[in-house]
């Protein structure tokens, strides 16, 4: 499975005005069963990048293709996890689970099947027949990834699913991410705003300048799993991303795209 990113661009219109120019020219190519993370400073079109990537939106210039084929719509293929964990209050958690089985018209008792293997997946299956509310922010977001998973999709796409949580259940999910992305090998693209996070979690790092967002530079991560944050390599490649995120604040004509004149 070969996810291809190549020349892609975003203008957002804006009446009267020149559009505003979100993402230049990105290129990206992810290949089976990486952990990549998009990171860089806010206003960079991490979540625009995502939502094209899902098909939740439109590149204005340039191609997504997945094993050769063109990526310009939602697509089973790829599910997408957001930070607010966007559950329906009014069904239980393995309801939820069973939604998007239920949209690709998969039979009621294969559905819950299906949910109650990705619910005992993410720790879950004695909560079934709760509903959101009587969960912890920590959980629902479990929930939400078990719904994900459920479709069996070849992509997860992650927009800073932990960003609500207070830092130990952060910690918590992280490390409970990775362990179902060594069971499940699935490719994971993760945008967030902590550099700690990206070191974590990834196989490589993208760093996006200020917008419009180009690509600063993909960093490889070679320690092995699982990571001591406190070590001096992690330390070391910390220090690399965030000195690489600070040094694009600073206006650079190499790294400035103006917006097209009208």
């Amino acid at each position: 499975m070969t996810l291809v990113i190549q020349d892609l661009s975003k203008e957002f219109p804006v009446p009267n005005q020149v559009p505003i120019l979100a993402l230049s020219t990105i290129s990206l190519t992810v290949g089976e069963e990486e952990f990549v993370s998009i990171l860089g400073p806010s206003g960079c079109g991490k979540t625009t990048l995502l939502r094209i990537i899902a098909g939740l939106d439109s590149a204005t210039s340039g191609s997504i293709t997945l094993d050769g084929e063109t990526i310009d719509r939602r697509s089973s293929q790829m599910a997408m996890i957001f930070q607010e964990y966007s559950l329906y209050p009014w069904r239980t958690v393995i309801d939820n689970v069973t939604f998007g089985l239920e949209m690709q018209n998969t039979g009621k008792k294969p559905a819950r099947d299906i949910a109650m293997k990705y619910l005992n997946l993410v720790g879950l299956a004695e909560f079934a027949d709760r509903f959101p509310y009587e969960l912890s922010g920590g959980m629902r977001q479990r929930v939400a990834v078990a719904r994900a998973m459920a479709i069996e999709p070849k992509i997860l796409l992650m927009d800073e699913p932990f960003g609500a949580l207070d830092a130990q259940t952060r910690n918590m999910l992280q490390k409970e991410l990775l362990e179902i992305w060594e069971k499940t090998k699935k490719t994971v693209l993760f945008v967030t705003h902590s550099v700690d996070e990206a070191v974590y979690l990834s196989d490589r790092i993208v760093v996006l300048t200020p917008r419009p967002g180009c690509i600063r530079e993909i960093v490889e991560n070679p320690l092995a799993r699982p990571r001591d944050r406190t070590s001096p390599e992690f330390a070391r490649i910390r220090r690399h991303v965030l000195d690489l995120i600070n040094e694009s604040s600073q206006p650079k004509e190499d790294l400035i795209v103006h917006p097209p004149s009208l």
